[in-house]
């Protein structure tokens, strides 16, 4: 009979969502997806919102079935960052929560720079300046009057918290999304809230710290949830990325790490916040890891843009999968056009194809012609800005990088794998691809006592547990030559920061 421990991790992506078993059997954790689900976001009258209540349903499903595969020891939820809902007094939701794709913000990024410069508010937060972070959400909500009672604010990992358990915490590696958090201390910047004339209540509590025991799943859940009712809930890295860092078989010093799915998120672990002027200049991010490591990193458009354009062929009547989509753009010609994938048009849904046909023009190229020289423009154009960011990157922790490792669903793509490689000269170590999940279940484990107590220890445990596949560099003079051309279609190579030469 075996002694493994079980866990669940619940796992929210903004394309979809999974409940996955993990087994801690001795050094390694085997992972079995229980339940796979959609999550499709709604249009109403009012904007653009997620269906948490739809997710919540398949999550309590997904548990059931994690149950009736092992009995638990735990259960973590993580997700996606910025998102939010306000609550009252009572925890009650105000309202439907926003998606961050929806364009209220638009104009937001402004109106807080008018009360805080940009300059004093990277100082204290650390954090890229998108469009999406709860900080611009809540001041487009500013004038509701639902942000004038609110006495609780909620991140998408700490709602789910609260609905399995009747408790709600905010944790540090979400809470670290929002713009709103001192980079430096690990508290609420209150000094900012109060500024910007937000609501007091909801920033009157520290966050928490992952491991944090939140309660048991509600009796009443088990009517759909099975065997998960009563099991107890922890805090994890609850921002998706803090988990897929945490169980990232790192294998040097110096290497870089691309969380790769619906967001690229590409950067380097450090022990302390860089919020000097170097890194505001580059629009770097600070957030939170576990164990109070930061995650000096840059978000990068990623795998939306692909998702978007599958969307969209599929309305048209032509549904291909990805790994179809992949084989036609390693078939399509080497020469397509190149883009800035962070253009802000590319951040709303619709005609992804169209836009990026029309941006491709606009610089004066050949525009992608079908899907497989677009998907081939998307990769190639993600690959060059990976480098980019990585020489900006280099700037501020003071050394060349000397690999990548890749985790999340863009580990199976073997094709941007490998440009990514070729691009930045550097290897890329894919796997694992449910890094998130993983991550999720270490820190679990650590807080039920069942692993031990360093980031090193889950890291060795992350190692044994999955199988990797590197991807050389090849011809550089070629990727260079690549390079050059994107720098100079996208404009990006006219403030382009010279690299790091030694160290």
């Amino acid at each position: 009979m075996s002694t493994a421990r079980a866990y669940a991790a619940v796992d929210l992506g903004a394309e979809s969502g999974r409940v996955v078993v993990g087994r801690l059997d001795g050094n390694r954790v085997e992972l079995e997806v229980a339940h796979r689900f959609t999550n499709r976001s709604v249009a109403l009258p009012d904007g653009l919102h997620w269906n948490l209540l739809s997710l919540f349903s398949d999550t309590l499903e997904g548990l059931g079935r994690a149950a009736a595969i092992a009995p638990l020891s735990g259960i973590g939820v993580d997700a996606w960052g910025v998102d939010y809902a306000l609550l009252d007094g009572s925890s009650r939701v105000l309202g439907l929560p926003f998606h961050y794709r929806d364009p209220r913000t638009d104009g937001m990024v402004e109106r807080v720079h008018e009360l805080v410069s940009r300059e004093e508010l990277y100082s204290i937060t650390g954090i890229q300046t998108m469009p999406i972070n709860t900080i611009f959400q809540l001041m487009a909500d500013s004038s509701h009057p639902a942000s004038r009672v609110a006495e609780r604010l909620g991140l998408v990992p700490d709602l789910f918290g609260l609905w399995l358990t009747g408790e709600l915490a905010n944790e540090v590696t979400a809470a670290s999304t929002t713009g709103l958090l001192d980079a430096s201390t690990g508290g609420w910047a209150r000094g900012i809230v109060e500024r910007l004339g937000f609501p007091a209540g909801p920033f009157s509590g520290d966050p928490v710290d992952p491991g944090t025991r939140l309660g048991e799943v509600l009796a009443h859940h088990g009517d759909v949830a099975g065997g998960a009712a009563g099991v107890a809930v922890w805090t994890v890295a609850a921002h998706d990325t803090a988990s897929a860092f945490a169980a990232t078989p790192i294998s040097s010093d110096r290497a870089a790490v691309l969380s790769s799915g619906t967001w690229s998120l590409l950067g380097a672990e450090v022990t302390t916040p860089r919020l000097g002027a170097d890194a505001a200049a580059l629009n770097l991010t600070n957030e939170r890891g576990i164990d109070g490591t930061i995650r000096l990193l840059r978000n990068v458009m990623g795998l939306w843009l692909l998702q978007e354009c599958r969307r969209c062929w599929a309305l048209a009547g032509t549904d291909r999968g990805y790994a179809e989509l992949q084989s036609l753009a390693g078939a399509a010609r080497a020469d397509v056009a190149l883009f800035d994938p962070d253009e802000a048009e590319l951040l709303r849904p619709g005609d992804m194809p169209a836009r990026i046909e029309a941006l491709c023009r606009s610089h004066g190229q050949t525009a992608p012609a079908g899907a497989g020289e677009t998907v081939r423009s998307i990769f190639l154009s993600l690959a060059c800005k990976y480098r980019l960011v990585l020489e900006r990157l280099q700037l501020v922790v003071g050394h060349r990088f000397d690999v990548i490792h890749v985790v999340g669903g863009g580990a199976r793509n073997e094709l941007l794998c490998q440009m990514t490689a070729d691009l930045t000269g550097l290897p890329v170590i894919a796997g694992p691809e449910e890094a998130t999940a993983l991550g999720n279940v270490l820190v679990q484990a650590r807080a039920g006592g069942d692993l031990g107590g360093s980031l090193a220890d889950l890291r060795t445990v992350a190692a044994a547990s999955v199988t990797t596949v590197t991807f050389e560099p090849s011809d550089s003079s070629e990727a260079d030559d690549v390079y050059a051309r994107f720098l100079a279609v996208t404009g990006l190579g006219e403030e382009h920061p010279q690299p790091v030469v030694s160290q």
